[in-house]
C-alpha cells in the first residue's frame, strides 16, 4: 500500500467518524461491517467447531475459520477499493469515498455515548441503572458490582476500546488501506466472539486470540503516548503518572495489550482500576492497576471521558500531520 494514499484515508476516516459517527438509520437499513463479520464468524463456529473433533483438530479448524473470515473481509475490501478507483477518476475524491466507508471501522462517538450513559445512569438511577447500562459494554457479571465497581468497569472499557476500537483500526488503515482496516476489525471481532479460554473455544479460538494479541501490540503502546499527551491538556491529569503506571502495571493485566491503555488512564487520573472480578460466576483474581483511589464515581467517568476526548483529538491531529507530511514528500 502507498502511504501517500492510506495515511490520508486513515486521517479522513477518523475525522469523518468523529463528526458523523455511524448513522442509526444506516445501521437499521443495512447493519454494520462488524455485524456482517460477526455473522460469518458465528456461522463458522457452528459449522466447524464440533464436539466430536479432537483438541488438535479443533485448533486447526480454528485456523481455517479465521483464514476464511480474513480472506472474505480483506478480499471484499480490496474489491471495493478497486471498484471505487475504477468508478471515481479523481484520486482525492476516491480517497474520500473510501474514507466514508472506512469510518465505519472507527468507534469514537459510539464508545463515548455508551460510557457517558453509565455516568448518567449512576447519577440519575443509582446502582441498578448503572449496572444495566454498563452491561452493554463489559462481559463481566455486573450484578456483583457496587457503584465504584460499575464506574471502574466503564473506565476500563473506555481505555481498552480507545486502543482497539480507535487507535488500532486507524493504525491498520494507515498501513494497509481499507483491506488492512477490515482485516483488523475481523480479527478483533473474532477474538471477542471465540477467543476465550472456555471448553468450547479454548482450541477453536486459539488462532483468533493469538492474532488479536499480535495486531494490537503496537496500537496498545501507541495509545499510552496519546493518553499521556492528552493528560497535558486535562486539568488534574498527570502525563508523567500515565507513563509511569503504564510501564509499571500494564503487565499485571491478563491481556498482553489491554493493560497498557488501562494503566495509562489509571495513572493519568489517579485511579486504581482492575482488581478481582466475576465472569460467568467465576471469580478472577486480576491484579490492581494504578496507585490511586479505587472508590471511583460517576464524576471520575466524566474525567476519563474528558481525557478520552483530548486523546482522540490528538490522535486525529497526528494522523493528519503524518498524512500531510507524506503528501508533501510525494
Amino acid at each position: 500500500m502507498d502511504l501517500n494514499a492510506t495515511l490520508p484515508l486513515a486521517a479522513l476516516a477518523v475525522a469523518i467518524e468523529a463528526g458523523l459517527g455511524y448513522p442509526r438509520a444506516l445501521f437499521e437499513a443495512i447493519g454494520h461491517p462488524v455485524t456482517w463479520i460477526g455473522a460469518l464468524i458465528a456461522r463458522a463456529d457452528r459449522g466447524l467447531n464440533r464436539d466430536d473433533q479432537s483438541f488438535a483438530n479443533r485448533r486447526a479448524l480454528g485456523f481455517l475459520a479465521l483464514g476464511i473470515v480474513l480472506a472474505t473481509a480483506g478480499g471484499g475490501a480490496y474489491v471495493v477499493t478497486l471498484a471505487i478507483a475504477a468508478a471515481v477518476p479523481s484520486h482525492p475524491i476516491g480517497v474520500l469515498v473510501t474514507a466514508l466507508i472506512a469510518s465505519s471501522l472507527i468507534a469514537q462517538r459510539s464508545l463515548h455515548a455508551h460510557v457517558r450513559a453509565v455516568a448518567e445512569a449512576l447519577d440519575q438511577g443509582g446502582l441498578s441503572a448503572g449496572r444495566q447500562s454498563v452491561a452493554a459494554i463489559v462481559g463481566r457479571d455486573v450484578e456483583s458490582l457496587d457503584e465504584p465497581g460499575v464506574a471502574r468497569a466503564a473506565i476500563e472499557s473506555l481505555a481498552e476500546n480507545f486502543s482497539d476500537g480507535i487507535v488500532a483500526p486507524a493504525f491498520w488503515l494507515a498501513l494497509g488501506g481499507l483491506p488492512g482496516g477490515l482485516c483488523y476489525k475481523a480479527t478483533n471481532t473474532a477474538d471477542s466472539m471465540i477467543g476465550h479460554r472456555t471448553k468450547r473455544h479454548e482450541a477453536f479460538g486459539y488462532a483468533a486470540a493469538r492474532l488479536d494479541d499480535l495486531v494490537n501490540f503496537f496500537p496498545a503502546r501507541l495509545s499510552v503516548l496519546l493518553v499521556a499527551a492528552a493528560a497535558l491538556l486535562v486539568p488534574g491529569a498527570s502525563a508523567g503518572e500515565a507513563l509511569r503506571i503504564a510501564l509499571r502495571d500494564s503487565r499485571g493485566h491478563p491481556s498482553p495489550n489491554a493493560g497498557w491503555p488501562e494503566a495509562a488512564f489509571a495513572g493519568a487520573l489517579g485511579l486504581r482500576l482492575g482488581g478481582p472480578r466475576i465472569y460467568g460466576q467465576i471469580r478472577i483474581e486480576d491484579a490492581w492497576i494504578g496507585s490511586g483511589k479505587a472508590t471511583v464515581s460517576a464524576a471520575d467517568i466524566r474525567r476519563a471521558l474528558a481525557l478520552y476526548r483530548c486523546a482522540c483529538l490528538i490522535h486525529c491531529c497526528v494522523l493528519t500531520l503524518l498524512a500531510l507530511f507524506f503528501i508533501a514528500r510525494a
